[in-house]
């Protein structure tokens, strides 16, 4: 491998020779050597953002240059952009503060904006890694900033977006099956009827509950370290340069930061990752109870519950032929598993390693955070376009089926309604008229004679056929709508 000779405090290091990066990253990548994890692409970026972010405010305050922070803005561009990701080469686990990935931007975004002005790679003229791209900044302060910046724009542009759709489809599926009246169950057993469409309005209002909580997940979020520096004074850094930085950043991405109101707390802990984590957690505990509901109630085909069925992907069975698996439903679980655990990560890493004036467990942190957003995104997709409506998926790959009615949406099955007529519960809905003793004998008689509670009510209560239906429910709309659609409306608009 052809190297360069690059030099840092400690002193000199052989550095591969096509590397934008410096001697600090090079001895960084040589110590951490422990796992094939690497700073995930939102961190990059982030990192890219807030040194073009610097240049820009340090330049309006008169404290760079104007050529040398053109450069700078030029080359954090570039890396904000992507166009340099395989120079960021330091393991995930690494030293705590972040400081390793800090100097990785910094030099590389030095080593860019030198080749732009010498032509020749790397080096440390005329612009410095640490006097000019890190000017007014400390790793203690960028990297937070950076987990913050990351996750605020994946929860806003990815996590929130796919949400809102998965309550779309979820919503509209309520209102599809809103007139197929089917039993209820608590504990696993028959309970009251219930609309299918209800049951599917409960999904939707999930949902419109994880959408408020990514919402506040993301104000948590909001605010912002940068300008702390070292321990939270903002010492070499100027007065100006924390609120200077949170416009800054705002402008770029679109989005809205804030400057932290006590540097220190914001500098000593990662308490709004905690508390962010926390509502990610609650999120991916709905989508792994809506996909597990849909999985049982889609069991079968003929021996499960089989209430509804869904799109049919890909063979379920290397052995038992024709056997059709609920896969989404299952991958959507497994993400929920994850989401659950990098929580314990996220919680673990700010109780243990949050010591005085700084968190030193901040990359694992930040990537779990990410690695969360990013997979509750992707889950929430999938369960929209895979499985409650598929057609728009299937249309895209060309799939052809051998069964012109293969099944494409999910969609009820008739043996929903069906279940009603069987059902022992239903003698519940007789009770006020009967009492819960004869209501009781009149189940206890259905269930040894296999009939069905209409015909055993008929004949013990002495109800006529038309009574008993209508207090069975089985005539009349059930007493309890599914919720307005302004409620709906102000569960996703808090504002």
């Amino acid at each position: 491998m052809a190297t360069r000779t690059e030099r840092d405090s400690m002193g000199v290091m052989q550095v591969p020779a096509d590397a934008y990066y410096g001697a600090q990253t090079r001895r960084a990548e040589l110590n951490f050597a422990i796992s094939p994890l690497r700073l995930p692409r939102p961190m990059i970026r982030a990192l890219g953002l807030i040194k073009k972010a610097a240049a820009q405010v340090n330049l309006d305050l008169g404290l760079l240059a104007p050529e040398i922070a053109e450069r700078i803005i030029a080359a954090a561009s570039a890396v904000a952009e992507g166009r340099h990701d395989d120079q960021f080469v330091v393991d995930l686990f690494q030293t705590g503060s972040g400081t390793s990935s800090n100097m990785n931007a910094n030099e590389v975004i030095a080593g860019l904006a030198n080749e732009a002005a010498t032509g020749q790679r790397g080096g440390r003229s005329p612009v410095h890694p640490n006097d000019h791209v890190n000017l007014g900044q400390s790793s203690n302060d960028v990297f937070p900033t950076a987990i913050h910046v990351a996750a605020v724009d994946r929860i806003q542009n990815r996590l929130i977006p796919a949400l809102r759709v998965l309550h779309e489809k979820l919503a509209a599926k309520a209102q599809q099956f809103d007139g197929i009246v089917k039993i209820g169950r608590t504990h696993l057993q028959d309970a009251v009827p219930i609309r299918l469409g209800q049951e599917f309005s409960g999904y939707a209002g999930q949902i419109a509950h994880g959408l408020l909580r990514a919402e506040r997940a993301s104000e948590a979020l909001a605010e912002l370290p940068i300008g702390g520096t070292a321990v939270g004074t903002g010492i070499n850094t100027h007065a100006e340069f924390p609120v200077r930085m949170a416009a800054q950043l705002s402008r770029e991405t679109g989005l809205t930061f804030r400057h932290a109101d006590d540097p220190f707390e914001a500098m000593a802990n990662r308490d709004a990752a905690v508390e962010a984590s926390g509502a990610l957690k609650t999120i991916a505990v709905s989508l792994s109870n809506i996909a597990n509901n849909i999985r049982w109630l889609a069991s079968g085909p003929r021996c499960g519950i089989g209430e509804i069925r869904i799109p049919e992907l890909q063979p379920g069975s290397s052995i038992m032929p024709a056997k059709v698996n609920p896969v989404i439903p299952e991958a959507v679980m497994m993400v929920a598993a994850r989401v659950v655990g990098n929580d314990a990560t996220i919680a673990w890493a700010n109780a243990l390693g949050s010591n005085f004036e700084l968190n030193v467990m901040m990359p694992v942190l930040g990537y779990a955070l990410l690695e969360s957003i990013e997979l509750l995104a992707g889950a929430a997709e999938h369960l929209a376009g895979k499985c409650l409506d598929a057609r728009e998926f299937f249309a895209s790959i060309g799939v052809m089926f051998d069964d012109p009615e293969a099944v494409a949406e999910l969609e009820a099955d008739p043996r929903a309604s069906e279940s009603v007529e069987r059902s022992l519960a239903m003698c519940t809905a007789l009770a006020p008229e009967i009492g819960y003793d004869a209501a009781a004998a009149i189940a206890k008689k259905a269930h040894k004679t296999r009939a069905n509670v209409r015909d055993v009510a008929m004949s013990l209560a002495g109800k006529p056929a038309a009574e008993a239906a209508r207090l069975l429910g089985l005539t009349e709309p059930l007493a309890r709508d599914m919720p307005p659609a302004d409620v709906l409306e102000r569960l996703l608009d808090p504002r």
